[in-house]
């Protein structure tokens, strides 16, 4: 157990712990950080030349809150010296070490991106859910959303990101990226993540978020033909699946009053009923962790970044519901 600094005893009198130190206690004791540290020590510089680098757990660290909290590399540093919770989260003891600069953790990040090492975690933790019983087979949930990007041409280029595109959702237009994702219909766990431009549709891409053992799909109206596209139908799993995509409201309206309409109606609201799960983890990206904007240009280090963040939901919610530590090991 390590030696509690002056700091330690004066804060651990407090009447009442933050949100913020409750969430970064959560996490620090439900992330596999051994695991989690094999998986970068292959791409980390060994140290053999040049100054030693930093310890890859305490980066690791300070990379997950800058993510979380949606900080730039100089913002984080800063908020670091500045917050308790996150320089006990991080593990820092002042009297014998400092916080990693910005420019240590701007080639941290590019590691992370480059090595694509965020889809690796994200991977790690989906397969130790798959093995503890946490995520169920047989079901999933298809649900896309937009994730704005600045759409101004006040830049040094003249221009828009090339990879962004618009399109109109209602009576509005958005500019950014598109978010797809694939949960797990019983528990609601992230199992499938895509990235694409905005204007590309949400049933392109519902067959790469389809597990080879689903039986059974629940989409929104954006989903409609599904079982008609040339790609489901050429697969042998795939075609036999039974699609359970929620109509237009406008079907609804053409009904006439009668049984017929409230049978209609009781359908719709049992499948919303189960499609609703998706919306959870759209809620903690984009308002626990503030994801509700792209971070870079192009798709590359956005998706990374939605590695990471759906990893992070999933432990986040697997703690919420009282799965712990020793049941992911």
């Amino acid at each position: 157990m390590k030696q509690q600094t002056f700091s330690d005893i004066e804060y651990s009198n407090r009447r009442k712990k933050t949100k913020r130190e409750i969430f970064l206690k959560i996490m620090d004791e439900i992330i596999p950080w051994e695991e989690w540290v094999s998986i970068v020590e292959p791409y980390y510089p060994e140290g053999k030349r040049g100054r030693p680098p930093m310890g890859i757990e305490k980066m690791l660290r300070m990379y997950l809150l800058q993510i979380w909290f949606t900080l730039s590399d100089e913002g984080i540093e800063d908020a670091i010296y500045d917050s308790y919770a996150m320089r006990k989260f991080m593990g820092i003891n002042f009297l014998e070490e400092q916080v990693p600069d910005a420019t240590t953790l701007l080639k941290f990040r590019h590691l992370i991106e480059e090595s694509g090492l965020g889809k690796a975690f994200f991977e790690a933790i989906r397969r130790c859910l798959e093995e503890c019983g946490q995520i169920m087979k047989g079901g999933s949930i298809l649900d896309a959303t937009i994730i704005s990007a600045p759409s101004s041409t006040k830049n040094a280029a003249g221009s828009r990101d090339p990879e962004m595109c618009q399109t109109k959702k209602g009576n509005q237009w958005y500019f950014g990226m598109k978010c797809h994702m694939g949960v797990d219909a019983g528990t609601g766990y992230i199992h499938s993540i895509e990235a694409t431009s905005a204007n590309v549709h949400d049933v392109a891409q519902a067959e790469k978020l389809i597990r080879p053992d689903d039986e059974v799909v629940y989409g929104d109206s954006g989903y409609l033909g599904i079982e008609k596209r040339s790609e489901i139908q050429e697969d042998e799993n795939k075609s036999k699946i039974d699609y359970r995509i929620n109509q237009r409201r406008g079907k609804v309206l053409s009904l006439m009053e009668g049984p017929a309409r409230d049978w209609f109606c009781y359908i719709e609201h049992q499948k919303s009923s189960v499609r609703s799960k998706v919306e959870h983890p759209f809620h903690i990206i984009k308002d626990t962790f503030g994801f509700r904007k792209v971070c870079y240009r192009g798709f590359a280090k956005n998706l990374n970044r939605l590695f990471i963040l759906a990893t992070s939901v999933n432990l986040l919610m697997c703690a919420r519901s009282g799965g712990w530590r020793k049941r992911l090991a």
